[in-house]
């Protein structure tokens, strides 16, 4: 009975560390794409447009006629599916930080502003948030992508129409909630400047949900902007976006599935990952941090 009540004790340690590590495996697949986004493109020449027909629909592993190895094969044009994936990576990950930058620049003002004050600012964004819902967000990030010439710029400005409305609502709740607070109430009655507590007493209050909820519009973002590159509608040509990739190998599935499984595998560990880190941010600064 003794030993049996020594040996608990170890294996439920050795659960809860076993926990930890699996815990930190989204920040290292995170970290894995995010220098593989950064340095990657620095060691490995690549130009999307150059073709080379020699090389078209060489299986993973095949040699090129320059010499090298394609680990992923190639394409149909004979570019290598290694470096697009690669590219794609930073590709993703540049248009994924910079609508979610915008995104919550956008909600996180509207949001606090219209939580502390209410009023009309309140009502303005509550009937705004609800035209907007009125359409399927990916319909009127499309309608805005196909408006104007494919861009980077373009991709942001479509994406970050609808993103910043979760942005918003999440601080708004939470401005709603902490203006009411007694500490508010004091500083009100001190005479505080209504920007300085916005800044001071319920800014730095919405940063837990605000995170987590980045994470998980990052997800969303990268999926919606190879969903956009896929249709076609997305980057141009010149740019480099997994979501193209799959596109260019749709009808080289029986033959060079190679061309769009790929792409489409790191694509789903990136966004799989996110979204793990997203659900545990969330229940660690969810709104039970409030209380």
């Amino acid at each position: 009975m003794t030993a049996l009540v020594d040996v608990l004790p170890g294996a439920g340690r050795g659960r809860v560390a076993a926990g930890r590590w699996l815990s930190r495996i989204p920040y290292a697949v995170l970290a894995i794409y995010a220098v593989v986004g950064g340095a990657g493109p620095l060691l490995m020449d690549y130009n999307p447009v150059r073709v080379a027909l020699d090389d078209r629909l060489l299986s993973p592993g095949s040699h090129v006629t320059s010499g090298g190895i394609a680990w992923f094969g190639t394409d149909a044009l004979g570019r290598d599916v290694l470096a697009q994936v690669v590219y794609g990576a930073r590709t993703s990950v540049i248009i994924g930080v910079s609508t979610v930058v915008v995104s919550c620049l956008i909600g996180v003002t509207i949001g606090i502003v219209a939580g502390y004050f209410r009023g009309w600012p309140d009502t303005v964004l509550a009937r705004g948030i609800d035209i907007l819902l009125a359409f399927p967000a990916i319909l009127l990030t499309i309608v805005i992508a196909g408006a104007f010439e494919r861009s980077v710029l373009v991709v942001v400005t479509a994406l970050s129409a609808t993103a910043w409305i979760s942005f918003a609502r999440v601080t708004r709740g939470v401005a709603l909630s902490v203006r009411e607070r007694p500490w508010i109430d004091a500083a009100r009655v001190l005479g505080v400047r209504p920007a300085s507590i916005l800044v001071r007493h319920i800014l730095p209050l919405t940063a837990g949900p605000v995170v987590a909820l980045a994470t998980l519009e990052f997800a969303l973002v990268v999926l919606a902007e190879a969903g956009l590159s896929f249709l076609g509608i997305g980057l141009p040509n010149s740019a480099v976006s997994w979501g193209q990739t799959i596109a260019n190998g749709k009808q080289y599935l029986e033959t060079a599935w190679w061309i769009s499984a790929l792409p489409g595998v790191a694509l789903s560990l990136l966004i799989i990952n996110i979204g793990i880190l997203g659900d545990q941010l969330t229940a660690r600064y969810g709104r039970g941090h409030l209380r």
